[in-house]
C-alpha cells in the first residue's frame, strides 16, 4: 500500500512538473531566444534525462566528491534554471489581468493577487514548520 501511494505521488508530481514547464513553454521561449530551434529535441532530452538522473540519485545512496568549486558550478546551471523559470513566470503573470477583466473581477484583482501571494506564504511556512 505504501509503493502504491509512493508511486501515485511520484506520479502527479512528474505530472505536475511536466505541465508546469509545458504551460510556461520553457524550451521552445529558450530556443526562440537563443536561435537554436533545431537544437530542441536536445533541450528536451536534457531535462527529462536530468530528471532521471537526480531522480536516481536522490533514491540511491550516491556520493560525488567534487572539486572545491564544485558547488559553485552546480548552483550556476540549477540558478540558471530558477532564472529561466522565474522570467516564464512574469511573462506568464500577464494572464491575471485578463482573466480578472472576463470573469467579472477586476475590482477585486488586488484581493486575488494578495489571496495568492499570503497562500503561497503560508503553505510554505506550514511546510516548513509542521509537516
Amino acid at each position: 500500500m505504501i509503493a502504491f501511494i509512493g508511486l501515485a505521488g511520484g506520479i502527479a508530481v512528474g505530472s505536475g512538473m511536466v505541465a508546469f514547464l509545458v504551460v510556461l513553454d520553457i524550451i521552445p521561449r529558450l530556443a526562440q531566444l537563443t536561435r537554436s530551434f533545431s537544437s530542441i529535441y536536445l533541450y528536451e532530452g536534457a531535462v527529462v534525462l536530468g530528471s532521471l538522473l537526480f531522480t536516481w540519485v536522490d533514491f540511491s545512496d550516491a556520493h560525488f566528491h567534487l572539486f572545491p568549486l564544485g558547488a559553485a558550478f552546480v548552483g550556476l546551471f540549477a540558478g540558471c534554471f530558477v532564472g529561466m523559470l522565474a522570467a516564464a513566470l512574469t511573462e506568464i503573470i500577464n494572464v491575471l489581468p485578463i482573466l480578472a477583466k472576463r470573469v467579472g473581477l477586476d475590482s477585486y484583482r488586488i484581493v486575488l493577487l494578495m489571496a495568492m501571494i499570503f497562500g503561497k506564504v503560508f503553505g510554505s511556512l506550514f511546510e516548513w514548520l509542521f509537516y
